[in-house]
């Protein structure tokens, strides 16, 4: 069993600059409201980061380096002709994972989990809310800059399966225009808000607006209830394989808790958290 100690909270705690010790977070994906970020903007070729590679799994204290040489994403996503609408997880035979985060909160807490993934070589994937990048627009480029995949999790987090055919469009567009008007994409990936799948409307209008796939997940990490880090680590490890797809959020302190025991735990499994392109690549 996996233990998250109280200094291994305690230290993931003060990453997570600006986060008042006891503050409340009360639905997932809940957004908060610190003054917008400097809006972000398609990266040159010639601005690309500089080669890095980590030189250690163990969490350190050194500043983070963009790693090399980060691609601006295609501005369509890459249909994978051998997977379903539906993919819920990758090859079951090679010992790789994607973290993927539904991204909507304090983006205090999204920078440290950020931080934290890219301190142990990680590289996760990001599937963004429209009005928290509305709101925050340098969260755009400092995804990308990590290396990490940005996605469509809906313009306002809405239950999406619920909405009649032309506001659940209006919802994937919309947050598709954010993304191609940050990034020059609308974003690698699609998942549906308030649902672990889309309904076959929804599917549809999803690929009618350039996502071939909609990103599901077989491991829930349960973080928006608030269990807890070692709970969530728990939760986590205890489901995760080869080929996992798990489903964490920003904005819950418990997550940035509990990530630095899943990735020491899955380092020590020889699994590698990858971008969920890279899974299926």
């Amino acid at each position: 069993m996996v233990r998250v100690t109280s200094t291994d909270r305690r230290a993931a705690l003060r990453a997570a600059a600006g986060i008042v010790a006891g503050s409340a977070f009360t639905a997932a994906c809940t957004p908060a409201g610190p003054a917008p970020d400097t809006p972000a903007r398609p990266v040159p070729a010639s601005e690309e980061p500089t080669a890095h590679e980590p030189t250690s799994h163990a969490p350190t204290s050194a500043p983070r380096t963009p790693p090399a040489a980060v691609p601006r994403p295609p501005a369509t996503p890459r249909a994978y002709p051998h997977q379903p609408t539906h993919i819920t997880h990758g090859p079951r035979d090679h010992p790789r994972v994607a973290l993927t985060f539904h991204g909507q909160g304090d983006p205090a807490l999204a920078r440290a989990l950020l931080d934290e993934a890219e301190r142990h070589g990680a590289r996760v994937t990001v599937l963004a809310v429209g009005t928290w990048l509305e709101a925050h627009p340098g969260m755009a480029r400092r995804i990308l800059d990590g290396g990490h995949d940005l996605g469509n999790h809906t313009h306002r987090h809405v239950d999406i399966n619920a909405l009649p055919e032309a506001e659940a469009e209006r919802e994937i567009v919309a947050c598709a225009q954010r993304l191609r008007g940050l990034t020059g994409s609308i974003g690698t990936w699609f998942r549906p808000s308030r649902a672990v799948r889309a309904s076959p409307a929804v599917a549809a209008l999803a690929r009618r607006t350039g996502y071939p796939h909609v990103l599901s997940y077989d491991v829930d990490s349960l973080d928006f209830t608030s269990p807890g880090g070692p709970a969530v680590a728990r939760t986590v490890l205890g489901g995760i394989r080869n080929g996992s797809v798990v489903s964490l959020h920003f904005g819950y302190a418990d997550t940035v808790a509990a990530l630095p025991a899943v990735l020491a735990e899955l380092h020590r499994r020889g699994l590698r958290a990858v971008t969920t392109t890279e899974l299926l690549s």
